[in-house]
């Protein structure tokens, strides 16, 4: 692991420390659990803003004339 080093707010911080007690955790623990969970959900919005660029650009290309029927074939399909 590398180490770093943020600022919190005081909210935040009591908040960390609150779940941690709950949880029975570290405080380094509940920052990066919810660290990861933040930024997996992060990946999801990327990857379907990937998804919709690819859909979009067969349109301004003139596309596929059957872009709607074969949707799937378009994207999933290399």
């Amino acid at each position: 692991m590398i180490r770093t080093q943020i600022y919190l707010t005081e909210e935040l911080y009591r908040d960390v420390e609150a779940l941690a007690r709950r949880q029975k955790k570290t405080k380094s623990q509940v920052i990066r659990e919810s660290l990861e969970e933040g930024l997996e959900g992060k990946k999801k919005t990327y990857n379907a803003g990937k998804i919709l660029l690819k859909i979009a650009g067969k349109a301004v290309k003139g596309g596929e004339k059957d872009l709607s029927e074969n949707i799937d074939k378009y994207l999933y399909e290399e």
